[in-house]
């Protein structure tokens, strides 16, 4: 291409760079930002766009590691670390069992243990007698110190950042402690990655310049006319910049649902015309009918910090429908009419009041036991949230096909075939095998899994006959089928994919092949 024909399709983007620089100067986008006021995203465009016309080169990457400060490392560094507060309270107030600790400071007992847990390896705190923390005398640790430093500095940077090749080793080892990568949620800094990729203008560039220069062109010119310079006069004073009629015209998509929106419709179509009726439900769920109304204990596993999310504000429910509330507790605390013996423990309706995001679909099924009529078939399509590593077939937000089926003739035979319906007729899956599995709402409980032909062998969800506990405590006295299916996963199947995250996928291209695969 002559330098004349590449003059005419140059943007006033690239037109700016080649007029400001040689082939002699590196150039980063941050070069760009600070001598040209462009933003970052204008800089990458020019680089990609002169780097098209070969008047651009890569000349290297270095890649950066930073430490964003998170809004919990925000807290600490207002408050103190929790390993800071608890060394200042046992110092003024004397020795005090954890718990007490962690009610005087307004801490998770969890936090606290882990803050004892480090302060008695460093021989700060010590447990006496009495089963209380007491302090040794020794001296604060200088990790600390230094942590504190590092919050403070962070959290006076205008971009919140620390570089990592601005720390001294011993500052790299501390925030080893106090950074994540994933999940940063729960720590005081995030670890963020970058890459600083540095570009040279080719010689091509240069004789591309001088042209530029000798046709007066500057990158200025007006490429729209505003209402505006209408009204002022100011385009009669300006230059334009030249339009090329055989450029051809962009094309024109007309609009089209996601390949998975239309895989969840035809997943609502399919139960819809099995007699199924619909239920659905808030994202934000008490933990009463998230997890208490389905028989799961308050120090259950599943409870901990790291499997759900808590909402900041309100933390609490106003109250709790009766009589399920008194239903459910007294159904946990000796079995109440269930027949059964529950689970033995004083029942905390303070805790149960708790907000946090739905953390799965079998949360409306205990909803719609209060109401259902029987016999009767329901299900939902639930967006659940789950903390979980993210991978080819895990998610933090996921999508649940929820259902329950309630009549005084269903049994676990008639669950395995609905199972085998999800599988084979929505999946499409060749290969179902069922698993014996434990949930603490369900009793028999099953799992169904299914074969990928990349993936292999992988589970689509779990199943079951709700316990008299769940069904009584709720008004209801017959057989109740229950599942929770992976709706993600049976479209992994469905749509051909070999990873979860392909489903939100930013690449339109990729979106629209699916779509007419659906299709």
């Amino acid at each position: 291409m002559d330098t004349q024909t590449i003059i005419k399709n140059l943007h006033p983007l690239e037109i700016k760079v080649l007029r400001a620089y040689t082939s002699k100067d590196e150039l980063t986008s941050a070069k760009l930002v600070s001598d040209l006021e462009y933003k970052e995203g204008h800089a990458n465009q020019a680089f990609s766009w002169l780097g098209m016309k070969e008047l651009c080169e890569e000349i290297g990457r270095v890649p950066h590691t930073y430490y964003e400060i998170t809004e919990l490392g925000r807290h600490f560094e207002k408050v103190g670390q929790p390993v800071e507060r608890i060394i200042e309270f046992v110092r003024e107030k004397g020795a005090h069992a954890l718990p007490k600790i962690a009610e005087a400071l307004k801490l998770d007992n969890k936090d606290v243990g882990s803050a004892f847990g480090q302060l008695s390896k460093e021989g700060v705190l010590a447990m006496d007698g009495e089963k209380k923390a007491s302090h040794t005398g020794k001296d604060t640790p200088k990790s600390i110190k230094v942590a504190r430093e590092l919050l403070k500095k962070a959290a006076a940077a205008e971009d919140g950042m620390l570089d990592q090749n601005a720390l001294s080793e011993e500052e790299i080892a501390v925030m080893g402690t106090l950074a994540k990568k994933r999940g940063a949620a729960d720590s005081a800094f995030r670890i963020v990655e970058r890459e600083t990729v540095t570009f040279r203008l080719t010689p091509a560039a240069d004789e591309v310049k001088a042209a530029l220069e000798a046709a007066g062109v500057t990158g200025n010119e007006i490429g729209s006319i505003t209402s505006k310079m209408l009204a002022t006069g100011e385009w009669k004073n300006g230059t334009f910049r030249g339009y090329n009629v055989n450029v051809p015209p962009a094309r024109i998509i007309p609009g089209r649902t996601s390949a998975y929106v239309s895989f969840l419709e035809s997943v609502k179509d399919k139960l819809c015309s099995l007699g199924f009726e619909e239920f659905d439900g808030p994202l934000v769920e008490s933990e009463f009918w998230n997890c208490d109304a389905l028989f799961m204990p308050q120090f259950h596993a599943a409870r901990d910090i790291h499997d759900v999310y808590s909402v900041k504000n309100p933390t609490h429910a106003k109250t709790i429908e009766e009589p399920f509330l008194s239903n459910v507790a007294a159904a946990h605390r000796d079995g109440g009419n269930t027949g059964s013996r529950g689970w033995n423990y004083n029942f905390d309706t303070e805790f149960t009041r708790r907000l946090i995001l739905r953390s799965q679909g079998t949360v409306l099924s205990a909803h719609q036991l209060a109401k259902a009529k029987i016999p009767g078939k329901y299900f939902g399509i639930a967006r659940c949230f789950r903390y979980d590593k993210v991978d080819a077939t895990h998610l933090s937000d996921f999508y649940q096909t929820e259902g329950i089926v309630l009549g005084d003739d269903v049994n676990l035979k008639t669950l395995l075939g609905f199972l085998e319906m999800f599988a084979v007729e929505i999946a499409g899956a060749t290969e179902v095998k069922y698993v014996p599995g434990y949930f603490p709402f369900t009793e028999p409980s099953v799992e169904v899994h299914i074969k990928h032909p990349v993936l292999g062998w992988f589970e689509l969800g779990g199943s079951g006959i709700f316990r008299p506990e769940v069904t009584k405590a709720m008004g209801v006295d017959c057989p109740v089928l229950a599942w929770g299916i992976g709706i993600d996963r049976m479209a992994l199947m469905a749509l051909g994919l070999n990873d979860l995250r392909e489903l939100f996928s930013s690449d339109i291209e990729q979106v629209r092949l699916r779509k007419a695969k659906l299709d």
